[in-house]
């Protein structure tokens, strides 16, 4: 199973919390889309004729472009790769954009999946984090999508945000709820330096992030969403039986994909590849049908580390098996030495030979890998 992740540049203002590649002038989308078209026609063997089984429009905020333009880049891929016969086509999108007239617009395409950018179900929360929507437009966007009779659906929603009280965190879960949506993605506030919180927070201007509120918010996240019978598959996604995003789940299990478009990352099992995090160059170097990336090789190592980093993080876990197979018996001899203490603790259980995070290591899982790498 292979995917296609197509990276659109654009935003209408910058979030707060953001350190994505974005920009926020349009000026250049129409340059930048044929040079979208151009990649995806140098790119062609990448994949090495591998069925596609998904496409994902990501961002940015895809949900600006028209239905017009999403159709000539799906076409293009058509033209270009393997389709597989049942294929997942997700399109992230903000809820200012979703329109009753957008949302006619869309139902023109074969997008049959939305990521829905919500974050929150409160104004002071969304200003807090300069987000261009509002909370009435956030219910509504959702209706509108369910109203053409798409149920694939999957909203973000964020915790761990200064002054979100428990109580206002189950009311956001609850709306989540009662809209019937199947899929959620939920993360806690992260403040990556060099963005606008970094500095609010450094100046204090915004209060310090809590990790004991975060901790908490993310306990009655699992509590919740098990309660209403969703599947907690990885770290930060749950889902309803049957809705599994396919395309992330590609990207946790180490399958094939090819990112197109500026700063968009590639994977074919043994090197990975990243396109230029800037639109200008992008554009200029495939108008000379270069492509403006940066390649590296893995080594066993590297691709053994992924594995762990991405396997634990789902209910898969990591099969030692698969790392016999994958990497050879010096990694797993690493790894039964290294589980020892966590398995001792309660963060780390071995079922069937295979590895897995308990509920009680959940939230400890960035500081588990590092203590299981191979260095």
């Amino acid at each position: 199973m292979a995917g296609i992740y197509l990276h659109i540049p654009f935003c209408k203002q910058a979030c707060f919390y953001c350190d994505f590649h974005f920009a926020v002038s349009l000026k250049n989308k129409d340059a930048f889309l044929k040079a979208l078209h151009t990649e995806l026609k140098i790119r062609t063997d990448y994949l090495k004729d591998e069925p596609i089984n998904t496409i994902y429009f990501g961002g940015g905020t895809p949900s600006l472009l028209s239905a017009n333009e999403i159709n000539r880049l799906l076409d293009a891929v058509a033209m270009h790769y393997n389709l597989a016969s049942t294929l997942e086509i997700t399109l992230e999108a903000n809820p200012d954009d979703l329109t009753a007239k957008k949302v006619r617009e869309l139902q023109n395409t074969a997008v049959n999946r939305y990521s829905i950018g919500i974050q929150s179900f409160f104004d002071e929360d969304l200003k807090f984090m300069n987000r261009v929507h509002n909370a009435q437009e956030a219910e509504s966007s959702v209706k509108r999508i369910q109203d053409t009779g798409i149920e694939n659906i999957t909203i973000d929603l964020i915790y761990g945000i200064p002054h979100l009280s428990i109580a206002k965190w189950q009311q956001n879960l609850q709306k989540f709820f009662d809209l019937k949506i199947p899929h959620l993605s939920s993360y806690a506030l992260t403040v990556e330096e060099k963005t606008a919180l970094h500095h609010f927070i450094k100046t204090q201007k915004y209060p310090e992030v809590s990790e004991e509120l975060a901790y908490q918010h993310f306990e009655y996240l699992v509590k919740a969403t098990t309660a209403h019978g969703f599947l907690h598959y990885e770290l930060s996604n749950f889902c309803q039986e049957g809705f599994h995003s396919k395309h992330n789940q590609a990207y946790w299990t180490g399958a094939s994909y090819l990112g197109v478009g500026p700063s968009a990352h590639s994977f074919n099992g043994y090197s990975r590849s990243w396109n230029v995090a800037n639109n200008p160059k992008y554009i200029k170097s495939l108008e000379r049908k270069e492509l403006p990336l940066t390649t590296e090789n893995l080594s066993t190592t590297n691709r053994f580390n992924e594995y762990l980093m991405t396997g634990l993080r789902t209910s898969f876990g990591v099969s030692l098996l698969e790392v016999e197979n994958r990497f050879g018996s010096t990694y797993v001899k690493h790894l039964e030495k290294s589980i020892a203490k966590q398995l001792q603790i309660g963060h780390l259980s071995l079922i069937n030979n295979s590895l897995l995070i308990t509920q009680k290591g959940r939230f400890l899982t960035d500081a588990i890998l590092t203590d299981l790498f191979f260095d």
